[in-house]
């Protein structure tokens, strides 16, 4: 740049002028700026809208405008990741679910106290109801546990073909067949008796060692072994575990293909099946561990509650719940009457609707020993589907305390252990056993023994009430095929 001592003097004297008006601009602006700056504080300046020019409406930037494509898929990525975090919260609770119910019923039955067989059969006040299901199982194990070549009488006379039953006894609870096992007509070698109740398992391990003390003998039979079997308890839940990881069942053999040549010769579910049913995971997983725990020809013994029973008292109520609706809107018609005429009708619920305070009734039925209650809804037809999770409360004075029960549709679970290579063999309500088998040569004299009905093929020792629970429930026999 050129010296300005080499510049006219005109012009220096211009150029200094305007350096001192822009300096004044400076200063003034920034007087009128916020002491300290603060740039959040300015306001934008506008251009003045003349009158006869409308304001123009601003548009709002599109999308694309203002979240960028990496942007977007990062939001979408997030909200994939809380979606699946929340399934995973929903499928640990409702595999909590079943955890929480299998725990209340496995602590119900470590509370029910060991009274003892001279309390049962004297004092208890269901002590009817207890024989007579105690008949019942006798009645499935003498009939249904021997081999097919096995003939009847052998055992009492003496001819005995040399082959002893291997048994497993899933929900033994606290070793109450054991003695029916030990008056089976064909002896047992082996007896492996499965329980998730761990205090069960002790005092079922306590009364096999007390028959041992006595040699094998007792019970109500007339035929009982010397010589006990060997006996086996371990704490398994069976319907949501394989049971296939336990030493003795790997000795004996598993396999749930029809081929299987090793394996027990029954399982036997006395009373314990139906808590399987709470999910169609758990029956199938049971239904695998008896298939598997199963040789070829080995039967699948057991007692569950009669679905057709259930189905029955439930149409019933749905029946009288349905008639009682209808009957309360009838009973709308002639307040309407009433109001047309000016006189106002009392105030009544709409149809259909509860009263202030008024719960919604569910199926419920029973007696003075035993009830059945449904928490909620049930099918108006009585057809259970799907065939899985349909709880209900079960109360058996003495016995069960409000427990967790779930039905077991009974042509769905025929149709499931088909798919077992299980065929249905026998299939009765205690009620239908107690008239086919009362007369029996064999069973007909036991009955008396245990004080089901009196002596010389007199009535039923049992209350109408035990009679009706008792009619609650069926016996079945399956074959692996």
């Amino acid at each position: 740049m050129a010296d300005d001592r080499y510049r006219p003097s005109g012009d220096r004297d211009r150029d200094r002028r305007r350096d001192d008006d822009n300096s004044r601009q400076s200063n003034n602006e920034t007087q009128d700026l916020p002491q300290p700056y603060n740039a959040s504080s300015l306001q934008v300046k506008r251009r003045a809208v003349s009158p006869s020019e409308q304001p123009r409406k601003q548009k709002r930037p599109g999308a694309r405008a203002r979240i960028s494509e990496s942007e977007r898929e990062a939001i979408r990525q997030r909200q994939i990741q809380r979606d699946r975090e929340s399934a995973q919260a929903a499928a640990a609770m409702n595999e909590n679910r079943p955890r929480q119910n299998h725990d209340v019923v496995r602590q119900h039955y470590n509370n029910v106290p060991e009274r003892g067989r001279e309390w049962r059969t004297t004092d208890s006040n269901i002590k009817g109801l207890r024989k007579f299901n105690n008949w019942i199982k006798s009645c499935i194990i003498q009939r249904y546990s021997p081999d097919e070549d096995h003939a009847p009488g052998s055992r009492e006379a003496g001819r005995s073909s040399g082959r002893e039953l291997l048994i497993l006894d899933v929900g033994c609870g606290k070793g109450g067949d054991l003695n029916k096992w030990q008056q089976a007509p064909q002896p047992v070698q082996l007896y492996v008796g499965l329980d998730p109740a761990d205090v069960s398992i002790e005092q079922a391990r306590g009364r096999y060692r007390s028959m041992a003390s006595r040699g094998g003998r007792g019970g109500y039979g007339r035929h009982g072994s010397s010589r006990l079997f060997d006996g086996r308890f371990h704490v398994k839940d069976c319907y949501g575990e394989t049971i296939e990881d336990l030493d003795i069942i790997q000795q004996v053999g598993f396999d749930p293909s029809p081929m299987n040549r090793r394996g027990f010769d029954v399982v036997s579910m006395m009373f314990s099946m139906h808590y399987a049913f709470e999910s169609e995971t758990n029956a199938r997983n049971m239904l695998r561990n008896v298939a598997g725990a199963l040789k070829k020809g080995g039967r699948f013994l057991g007692c569950i509650p009669n679905s057709d029973i259930i189905s029955e008292k439930v149409r019933a109520f749905n029946a009288k719940a349905a008639a009682k609706r209808e009957a309360a809107a009838a009973a709308g018609a002639p307040a309407d009457a009433e109001k047309a005429n000016g006189t106002p009708p009392p105030a009544e619920p709409e149809d259909g609707e509860l009263e202030e305070g008024e719960e919604e009734p569910t199926a419920e039925w029973g007696n003075s020993i035993y009830r059945v209650r449904f928490p909620g809804k049930t099918p108006d037809d009585g057809i259970f589907r799907p065939a899985f999770g349909w709880k209900y409360s079960f109360f058996l004075e003495e016995a069960v305390e409000e427990v967790p029960e779930y039905v077991v549709p009974w042509e769905a679970f025929r149709a499931l252990a088909e798919d077992f290579n299980l065929e249905l063999q026998f299939h009765k309500p205690f009620n239908e056993i107690w008239e086919m088998e009362k007369d029996d040569r064999e069973l007909g004299p036991l009955s008396e023994r245990m004080g089901v009905r009196e002596r010389g093929g007199g009535p039923l020792l049992l209350s109408d009430d035990e009679f009706e629970a008792a009619s609650f429930y069926l016996g079945f026999c399956f074959y692996k095929v």
